[in-house]
């Protein structure tokens, strides 16, 4: 059993973020072979953000809907929605990613304003 959003979605983040560990990328890559196709697929290929967004919202929405169709019974039920668990954790994850990135923007920015006012640059 694997947790194919997670680790598509490690390949993502090490797209975006430029993390260049390639035994974790060579693990990942392993436990995904064979399921590399629609949001799985972009997820792992994604190269900014918003496509990491955007794929996780997309393989999230596949994972509940498999969830929705088994049976309680099956033997793989659990661990099918402690997946979907893991999954919506990590999309909270990535939203705190955004929102901390937004962050340092914003910061940068008012730094470079204080900067111009306590250096003011005559025209």
């Amino acid at each position: 059993m694997s947790c194919y959003e997670i680790e598509a979605l490690r390949l993502g983040l090490m797209n975006v973020l430029g993390v260049g560990d390639d035994s974790a990328r060579d693990h990942a890559e392993n436990e995904l072979e064979g399921y590399l196709d629609g949001p799985i697929e972009g997820l792992a290929n994604a190269e900014s953000l918003a496509e990491v967004e955007r794929h996780l919202d997309a393989a999230l929405v596949d994972l509940e809907e498999e969830v929705a169709a088994m049976d309680d019974d099956d033997p793989e039920y659990d661990y099918t929605r402690g997946r979907l668990v893991a999954v919506r954790d990590a999309e909270q994850a990535v939203q705190r990613l955004r929102a901390q990135g937004g962050s340092i923007v914003d910061g940068l920015g008012d730094a470079h304003d204080t900067l111009h006012e306590t250096f003011p640059v005559e025209d």
